[in-house]
């Protein structure tokens, strides 16, 4: 941050525009760097266009010096074999902070009827920060709920696998990497119309309002009746996710950084990259 030539990054301002997901110091925090690591940027990575846009408008941070770098699956999450009389279940991914809108989630998985025999796995630590009474109050109502806590990526590959759709209701993603897996390992996916989400997944997605309980339980709805939509979302998402890789976000870097050398020869022993922690959790 010291530094008076360097290349940055910022995955988002979620702590901006959700404070009430991250802790006062960890807001203050951000609040007072990221205004001196701005000052400091030659150009400054994130990861969607999206995010580019509030960067730039929040700050007053020129948008052409923001550079977008998509994140990308990792080999590893690849469909699995067909199987026969698994169990049915919807599949979430992430913590339950606030802007990851579980509490709305579970709202519409519980307002479903016809289907006794449907779980909903939650992935992902819950921690004191993000410890919610009336969100475990609602999920104790009912024993379909599963909170399978934090997984090795062995166990998170097989439940994307088996799910019958993923289901992603976040209000706020700088990116959002979860949709990406879900499709890399076939299966469908339903998401929130919100923030980059829409940008990330294009029309490989069943979309629904995420302030809407009633528009998510009629998505969820439409999804597990729908073999056919469910089909055809699964292709959709395995050619969605070759739009990502990271041998094209680094190449796109690797070109940033090119032109920012050739453009200021005398500083080509002086540019530094740094980095900063996403503040969007998985």
């Amino acid at each position: 941050m010291l530094y008076g030539n360097q290349i940055a990054t910022h995955h988002d301002i979620n702590y901006v525009r959700y404070p009430q997901s991250y802790t006062r110091l960890f807001r203050l925090a951000y609040r007072t760097i990221t205004p001196i690591l701005l000052a400091r940027a030659r150009t400054l990575i994130t990861g969607s266009s999206f995010s580019r846009r509030e960067i730039s408008s929040f700050y007053g941070y020129a948008e052409d010096k923001v550079l977008v770098v998509p994140a990308a699956v990792s080999d590893d999450f690849i469909p699995g074999p067909t199987a026969v009389n698994r169990p049915k279940y919807l599949l979430a991914v992430s913590s339950p902070a606030v802007h990851k809108n579980f509490r709305r989630m579970i709202q519409a998985f519980l307002s479903l009827r016809g289907h006794t025999d449907l779980q909903l796995h939650i992935v992902g630590a819950a921690s004191a920060l993000f410890a919610d009474p009336n969100l475990q109050h609602l999920a104790c109502r009912d024993p379909r709920i599963r909170f399978l806590g934090r997984l090795s990526d062995a166990e998170l590959i097989a439940q994307y696998q088996g799910a019958t759709a993923f289901v992603f209701p976040s209000l706020y993603e700088g990116f959002g990497i979860p949709p990406l897996e879900a499709q890399a390992c076939g299966c469908p996916v339903l998401a929130a119309n919100a923030a980059s989400i829409p940008e990330v997944l294009q029309g490989s997605a069943l979309y629904f309002d995420p302030l809407d309980v009633s528009h998510m339980a009629a998505a969820m709805q439409r999804i597990l009746l729908d073999a056919p939509l469910r089909k055809a979302l699964r292709v959709q998402g395995l050619q969605n996710v070759q739009r990502f890789s990271w041998e094209l976000s680094a190449q796109r870097l690797s070109q940033r950084i090119d032109t920012l050398l050739a453009s200021d020869p005398v500083q080509q022993s002086k540019l530094h990259v740094a980095a900063d922690s996403p503040s969007g959790k998985p």
